[in-house]
């Protein structure tokens, strides 16, 4: 982050070295003694544990007539990606981006369904999340060394230009290989965060910040301020995540709520409160909501995060400078001339595009742009599973893309 006042150290205690030597699909088969781990969302969906998660092909999930859905991982000089993957070889391929805190499972729902249609579909587990590589240094979480591990995975997958969805901090990622790699995309897909073609950056963010809302006097980083909060007080927030891993997860995934809409954000009071949690430095307990995360899936993603800890999700935040010089490079000002999808959360308070300028800048660098909205909070791709498809569907045929 800009102007940061407090030095933000190197990552000495990372608890996960990296995928190549902690695989979390070969713990949960350990810790649940072999047995079969259903995953929810309909009959007969499961993923069998039973067995050590090979290098390209460790367990797959079946459903009926859904495609199966395969884990497997691409492993280079520079970089471990473990991705689900599902559909026809020769489909068109569109590719998920997830954000903070996700992972590739995440996708499921929209995975199977469009790789029943013929998309060959692949979601990732980003650099620094589930069995993927997990650096130490906060600068390897800088913009550029995110894309460039979505080039090595785009090649492996046979470098034809795909369809790039991306949520959260997975649409900066979208947004630059395409502005970047234009080669590689066809068309790109943002949900619920904007595209920013002078980089996702608190000095991009603040001239969208709705005033009415939060007073410059009283909020001066407005909605944003926890983007702040996580660079000055960095070991304390991810030590608050960290001190009950489920309860946080449970805490974070809550729908939108109609009431909330056009009031002040929870993330504006992040500084105000001392953290996230406040005083206490933990997450209540909260019953995890299983409409947005099946709980199995959800026991997954908890493995996950026990492995590797807030560390790295929270350094993402920590490349502002960097990352604005990054999008500067991009050729043609980053503006996109593929086709653009946004799909806005009417119900989510950090980035709803309808209470404040934040999508302007995305307007003015995106020529073939067409928006959708969905009443949702911010984790739109798990409260609005089957809407989304529609949209990315339906803008997929208007455009031609399939």
């Amino acid at each position: 982050m800009n102007n940061c006042p407090d030095p933000v150290p190197e990552f000495s205690n990372t608890r996960a070295a990296s995928a190549a030597n902690m695989d979390i699909y070969a713990m949960l088969a350990n810790d649940m003694s072999r047995r079969t781990l259903l995953l929810g969302g309909g009959a007969g969906v499961s993923v069998l544990l039973g067995q050590t998660a090979a290098a390209t092909e460790p367990a797959s999930v079946a459903t009926g007539a859904a495609p199966s859905l395969h884990a497997r991982t691409l492993r280079t000089p520079r970089h471990t990606t473990r991705y689900w993957e599902a559909g026809p070889a020769q489909g068109p391929l569109m590719i998920f981006l997830h954000g903070w805190p996700e992972m590739g499972l995440m996708w499921r729902a929209q995975i199977q369904t469009l790789a029943a249609e013929g998309w060959r579909c692949a979601a990732p587990d980003m650099r620094g999340y589930g069995d993927s590589s997990v650096p130490k240094a906060p600068g390897a979480y800088a913009l550029r060394e995110i894309v460039h591990d979505m080039v090595e995975l785009h090649d492996h997958l046979g470098g034809r230009a795909a369809v790039w969805v991306g949520h959260d901090l997975g649409s900066p990622v979208a947004g630059a290989l395409a502005s970047h790699h234009p080669e590689r995309c066809r068309g790109v897909a943002l949900v619920s965060v904007p595209y920013f073609p002078d980089g996702f950056a608190l000095a991009s963010l603040l001239p969208s910040v709705n005033r009415k809302i939060y007073p410059v006097d009283q909020y001066p980083d407005g909605q944003w301020d926890y983007c702040r909060f996580y660079v000055t007080h960095f070991d304390q927030t991810v030590s608050d995540f960290d001190a009950d891993i489920p309860a946080t997860l449970a805490a974070i995934y809550r729908p939108g709520n109609p009431a909330s809409r056009g009031q002040l954000y929870r993330s504006a009071l992040v500084t105000r409160n001392g953290g996230w949690f406040g005083s206490a430095h933990r997450a209540p307990a909260v019953t995890p909501d299983p409409a947005l995360w099946p709980s199995a899936d959800f026991d997954i993603l908890v493995a996950a995060f026990r492995v590797t800890g807030f560390r790295p999700a929270n350094a993402w935040y920590l490349n502002d400078e960097a990352n604005v010089a990054y999008a500067r490079s991009a050729p043609n000002g980053g503006r996109l001339s593929q086709p653009v999808l946004f799909i806005n959360g009417d119900l989510d308070g950090l980035c709803d595009i309808g209470l404040s300028d934040v999508g302007e800048p995305m307007r003015r660098a995106c020529p073939d742009l067409m928006v959708t909205r969905q009443p949702a909070g911010h984790w739109l791709p798990l409260e609005r599973k089957t809407e989304l498809v529609d949209d990315i569907r339906s803008w997929a045929k208007v455009r031609q893309l399939a």
